[in-house]
C-alpha cells in the first residue's frame, strides 16, 4: 500500500507534514516493512497556498490481508486529523491510499506528479483522476491537499529518475514553540566534514547556518545529501534533545520543476531553462534588487531578469554582465520576470574602451576640438580616429547559482553538476 498525504501545516500555527509521516513509520511497523524510505516530493515552488518548501511525503509499506490495510488506513486518518492545522483556513489535507497501479494508472499518474512539479493544478485534477481509477482517498474540507498527496503517491508508485536525501531531526514536544538549541559551531564542523557529500547546511559567505528552521514546527533540523554524508553530519552536531529522526529520500536538488522553453511560450507560476542574449545592461533598482533583460535572437522576444536582495552576493555575478553576453537562466516567472536560481555564461563578449590615440612619437594626443579628431601638441600629427583598447573582464564562463541561504528545496546545487562542459562555480 502506498499513503500520500499533503498539506496539513499551517504558516502561522506550525506543524509539519513530514513529522506526520515520521510518527506514521513508526506506529505502521506492526503492519508491515516500508519497502523504501519514506518519501518527501517537492512540489511546484510557486503554488501561493505553499507553507514553506511546498512538499508533500509518501509511505510505501508492504501488509498481508485486507483487514490490516482498513486497520491502517484508520491509524493514517486519525494520525492527519490529530495533527493537521484544520483551524488555519489554508490548511485543507489530502490523503491517498494506492493498492494497485496497473500501467495506464501508473502512465497518468506519472504525468500527474510531473505536472505537479511543474505547473498548477486544481483540485478537481486531483478528484477526477481519483474517480477514474477509483483510487480510496480522503480530503479535508476543500480537500487541496489532495492535489500534492496523489503526487507524492504516484512518485512512490513510479519511482524517481533522480534523488538525493534529507535527514530530518524533530524536536520534543514540550520545546516546540521555544528558540533552538542547535551549537552553530558543530554545524559550521559538520559541513566542513561531509561537504560535498552533504550541502545547504550553512552559508559561508553570508555567515548563516541554512539547516536550522526558524518557525513553530517540530522539525529541529535537517541535512541534505547524499545518504552515508546527511548520516556522518547529524553525527557531528550538538543539539537540544532531539525526539525522533527520519531519513527520507527526496526530490530535492533535482531541478524536475525547470522546464526548457523558449522565451515568448513562457507563462507566470511555472519554472524555466531559458537561452538568450543579454540586451541590457544589469542595473540595480530600490531594495537592491538588481535587473537585466534578455533576447531570444531568434524570435525576437525579450525577458526581464532579476537577481534578488536575497541572492546577497549571487548579484555581484550578475552585475558583470554585459550587453551581447550568451547566457542561459534557470529560475521562476512571476509578473513577466525572471526570477533568478542559477546561470549559465556560455559566451563573453569583448569590451573595449576609446582612448586619445597614441602618436608615432609616443605620446598620446589631445582633443583637436568636437568633431576635428587629435592632434599631437608635439609632432602635430593628426587622427580622427580613438584607438580601441580591449577591456579585460574579470568574470568567467560556466555556471553559477544563488546561495544556499536563498536557494529553494527542489533546485538543483552545481555541487551535484559537476563533469559537463562548462565548468561550475558553487555558491558557498
Amino acid at each position: 500500500m502506498i499513503i500520500g498525504i499533503d498539506d496539513t501545516d499551517s504558516r502561522s500555527d506550525g506543524g509539519c507534514t513530514t513529522y506526520i509521516a515520521a510518527v506514521l513509520v513508526e506506529k505502521l511497523q506492526k503492519y508491515g516493512d516500508l519497502a523504501d524510505y519514506p518519501l518527501l516530493i517537492r512540489l511546484n515552488p510557486n503554488i501561493r497556498y505553499k507553507t514553506r518548501g511546498n512538499g508533500a511525503v509518501s509511505l510505501n509499506i508492504e501488509i498481508d490481508g485486507a483487514s490490516e490495510a482498513d486497520e491502517v488506513k484508520e491509524v493514517v486518518l486519525d494520525e492527519v486529523r490529530s495533527q493537521s492545522k484544520l483551524s488555519d483556513e489554508n490548511t485543507n489535507p489530502g490523503v491517498v491510499f494506492l493498492d494497485d497501479t496497473p500501467s495506464d494508472m501508473r502512465s497518468d499518474l506519472e504525468s500527474f506528479s510531473r505536472r505537479a512539479m511543474q505547473d498548477i493544478l486544481w483540485i478537481q485534477d486531483a478528484k477526477d483522476l481519483i474517480n477514474i481509477y477509483g483510487i480510496d482517498s480522503c480530503g479535508f474540507k476543500n480537500g487541496r491537499g489532495l492535489i500534492g498527496a496523489l503526487a507524492a503517491a504516484a512518485v512512490a508508485s513510479n519511482g524517481i529518475p533522480d534523488h538525493t536525501f534529507e535527514l530530518i531531526t524533530y524536536r520534543m514536544p514540550a520545546q516546540i514553540g521555544t528558540p533552538r538549541e542547535v551549537d552553530a559551531g558543530s554545524v559550521m564542523e559538520a559541513d566542513m566534514q561531509t561537504y560535498p557529500r552533504t550541502w545547504d547546511t550553512v552559508d559561508i559567505a553570508n555567515k548563516a547556518v541554512v539547516c536550522v528552521p526558524h518557525g513553530r514546527d517540530p522539525v529541529l533540523f535537517g541535512i541534505r545529501g547524499e545518504v552515508d554524508g546527511v548520516i556522518d553530519a547529524t553525527d557531528h552536531i550538538r543539539s537540544e534533545q532531539v525526539e525522533r529522526a527520519v531519513l527520507f529520500k527526496t526530490n530535492q536538488g533535482t531541478d524536475m520543476h525547470l522546464m526548457r522553453s523558449t522565451i515568448d511560450q513562457t507563462r507566470g507560476g511555472r519554472s524555466y531553462i531559458l537561452r538568450g542574449v543579454v540586451s541590457s545592461a544589469p542595473r540595480t533598482i530600490h531594495g537592491g534588487h538588481v535587473i537585466f533583460e534578455i533576447t531570444d535572437p531568434q524570435s525576437g522576444s525579450g525577458i526581464d531578469c532579476a537577481a534578488f536582495e536575497p541572492t546577497k552576493n549571487f548579484r555581484d555575478i550578475i552585475r558583470q554582465l554585459a550587453v551581447g553576453d550568451r547566457v542561459v537562466v534557470c529560475g521562476s516567472m512571476d509578473d513577466g520576470t525572471v526570477h533568478l536560481e542559477k546561470i549559465k555564461i556560455e559566451h563573453l563578449t569583448a569590451l573595449y574602451e576609446t582612448r586619445n590615440p597614441v602618436c608615432t612619437c609616443g605620446r598620446r594626443m589631445k582633443s583637436a576640438g568636437t568633431g576635428q579628431g587629435y592632434r599631437c601638441k608635439r609632432c602635430r600629427t593628426a587622427s580622427l580616429v580613438p584607438d580601441r583598447v580591449p577591456i579585460k573582464r574579470i568574470l568567467d564562463c560556466g555556471w553559477y547559482e544563488v546561495p544556499p541561504s536563498a536557494r529553494r528545496h527542489i533546485a538543483k546545487p552545481l555541487v551535484r553538476c559537476a563533469g559537463g562542459s562548462h565548468p561550475v562555480h558553487p555558491g558557498r
